[in-house]
């Protein structure tokens, strides 16, 4: 008798904890998902649909928290140090590109502020941060220019349901941030000789998205625009990223680029004949090929030094 209660004494305590842990896997938290999950496609459109204008973030109608958050609003970018022409010992043109996909990157698509949205932002509300379709800055791209590349409007033929006679109905094409998973940067890397440091300054960045034929089928990549960096860094440090450890003490997007906080691969490096890894290397050889691009730009700074 003794066996068989302890037996059902331990059968009971391992439902009961399991019982617990169901609990807290399917708790609500007030907006019918589960906690750390994912948003659906279909709830993430219809927070875009109470937002009037899709590529502006929406702000909170009532203060968010228990205390006012006056830090963000009050910072700003730092200048960083001049370098002068005569100081640059060596320089490398390098090409990165970010997947969100990786954990170290998943902030880029927090979805309550991911950074296309941030870049996007920016862009309507401040003219001056100016955007191109290359990465060489030569061709500048209009906020309604963009509009018209993010989906732009189209015109459809529909017909009266009592009359049958067909209406004309204009209808927008409206942007999904999640086809966005990576996003390019253009940075030069330089030894100033002054300081005796490699210095990393990024130029420019573009979020890349797939582009699908009128079927679906997979076409390729495309680069939205190329935001110049110098002139979005001012902006970037009022908006703040997701922090895992603590929402009090927030990074800024700038804090975060400019510290490095993320993963990457080398795509392209400046070459005479203006190829990308891709071009002359596929697969195993071509992350070879980026790793070993990554260990010259390090041992080029350390073999300057004699121990």
């Amino acid at each position: 008798m003794k066996k068989e209660h302890c037996f059902l004494l331990i059968m009971l305590g391992f439902v009961s904890h399991f019982n617990f842990i169901q609990a807290q896997n399917t708790e609500g938290y007030g907006n019918g998902t589960n906690a750390g999950s994912v948003p659906t496609p279909a709830l993430i459109d219809a927070r875009e649909a109470s937002n009037p204008n899709p590529y502006e973030l929406a702000k909170p109608l009532a203060r968010d928290g228990a205390y006012d958050k006056l830090a963000l609003t009050q910072r700003e970018a730092l200048p960083l140090p001049n370098i002068r022409e005569a100081d640059v010992f060596w320089q490398k043109r390098i090409w990165r590109v970010i997947d969100t996909r990786q954990k170290l990157n998943q902030p880029f698509t927090f979805p309550v502020q991911p950074f296309v949205y941030v870049l996007l932002d920016i862009i309507q509300k401040h003219p001056e941060a100016k955007i191109f379709t290359d990465d060489r800055f030569t061709t500048p791209l209009s906020f309604a220019e963009l509009q018209s590349r993010l989906g732009g409007t189209d015109t459809i033929t529909t017909y009266d349901l009592d009359t049958g006679e067909p209406i004309q109905k204009v209808v927008r094409n409206d942007f999904n941030w999640l086809s966005v998973y990576k996003f390019r940067i253009s940075e030069d890397w330089i030894f100033e000789k002054q300081v005796s440091k490699m210095l990393p300054r990024i130029l420019a960045i573009a979020p890349i998205r797939e582009v699908t034929d009128a079927n679906g089928n997979y076409r390729g990549e495309q680069a939205m625009f190329w935001a110049y960096f110098p002139a979005f860094r001012p902006y970037l440090a009022k908006y703040e990223t997701f922090n895992p450890l603590n929402d009090s003490q927030r990074l800024t997007w700038l804090d975060l680029l400019e510290m490095r906080m993320f993963a990457s691969n080398i795509v392209k490096e400046s070459n005479v004949l203006d190829q990308r890894i891709s071009d002359y290397a596929m697969g195993r050889d071509a992350l070879l090929e980026s790793d070993r691009i990554k260990t010259n730009l390090m041992e080029f700074e350390h073999n300057l030094w004699s121990y």
